[in-house]
């Protein structure tokens, strides 16, 4: 099989292309490395099965050209992490869904799959717990730029599925959870990386808002495998599923976990959510996912723990 995947220079772009080559497909990456880095794909550019082409999903002749050689497209490319959500509001609202209807219109022209990569923050400020695909999304008001990255996602989610209703494109959304590994960065709000790097340097591992928020953590080696399962799964095309961990932990159990497995002598130290993003800024709570939709479909379950996830990525930062 022949693919291509749009960010696929970046954290969980990069796994994936890793997995997609060991069982013998053919790689096509697209990623303007905005979030993305060149290291993340260094070790596999020289093989002989994978193509990276260094350009923006806006440039429509160029995803036209990349589309037209594969079978399946696998789009991740979007702006990511809550502080560049932020602080670039207009980038992000435009990439995600400018990008997503530029991949969409040009794979509709030879009905090409498409993963379409969501996330969890579709859900809001939605109490209803665990998140099921079908719960209802509960955004904030739209002068708060904290919910434009949810409801350009939403958005996303509405064109791809519609493509799959009026115009037969086999499409398939993916809701990613909190997915964590080697290669993520911290650079753009993601904790786990942040509380890492903070410990091993002793800096001040920094919990944002009372500590008392929870997350559901995946490794990137889970989603890999959930994301492979509904690409070759017929059935998969025109639902949404739910890819994560109902492991939870809140921010400051985090933070200790952190703490002690570095051995580090970093104090921990609240930030009011004002001081760290903006005034104003809102959070959920509890992000939990649902996953008996595609553990029914294609037995997906987590195999990778929080401490091992934590081990994995402190090792990671260790040698970086």
């Amino acid at each position: 099989m022949k693919l291509l995947i749009t960010g696929g220079a970046g954290f969980i772009g990069s796994h994936l292309s890793e997995a997609l080559l060991e069982r013998g497909d053919e790689v096509y990456v697209l990623d303007d490395l905005s979030t993305g880095s060149i290291e993340n794909i260094d070790h596999i550019k020289g093989h002989e099965r994978f193509h990276y082409t260094i350009d923006n999903v806006l440039n429509r002749p160029s995803t036209a050209e990349h589309v037209d050689r594969v079978d399946v497209v696998v789009h991740l490319a979007a702006a990511v992490g809550v502080r560049l959500i932020v602080e670039s509001p207009v980038h992000t609202i435009e990439t995600n869904v400018h990008g997503t209807e530029t991949v969409l219109r040009v794979a509709n022209k030879k009905k090409k799959r498409v993963i379409l990569a969501s996330t969890s923050e579709v859900y809001g400020k939605s109490t209803d717990i665990p998140f099921r695909e079908d719960s209802d999304l509960v955004l904030g008001a739209t002068h708060k730029g904290r919910w434009s990255y949810a409801c350009s996602k939403a958005i996303d989610e509405f064109l791809g599925l519609a493509y799959y209703k009026e115009k037969k494109l086999p499409v398939v959304v993916v809701r990613l959870f909190n997915t964590v590994g080697p290669r993520q960065t911290g650079r753009y709000g993601m904790v786990i990386p942040n509380f890492v790097r903070q410990a091993l340097a002793g800096e001040p591992i920094t919990v944002f808002g009372d500590g008392t928020q929870s997350r559901c953590f995946t490794d990137v080696s889970d989603v890999v495998g959930g994301l492979l399962g509904l690409i070759d799964h017929p059935d998969a095309v025109g639902e949404v599923f739910n890819i994560g961990s109902q492991q939870e932990v809140s921010m400051m159990e985090l933070a200790e976990k952190v703490k002690a497995m570095t051995k580090s002598k970093s104090e921990i130290v609240l930030v009011p959510y004002e001081e760290a993003y903006e005034e104003g800024f809102e959070d959920m709570p509890r992000r939990v996912p649902d996953t008996g939709k595609i553990e029914k479909l294609i037995g997906y379950k987590p195999t990778v723990s929080l401490e091992q996830i934590l081990e994995r990525v402190i090792a990671y930062l260790s040698d970086s």
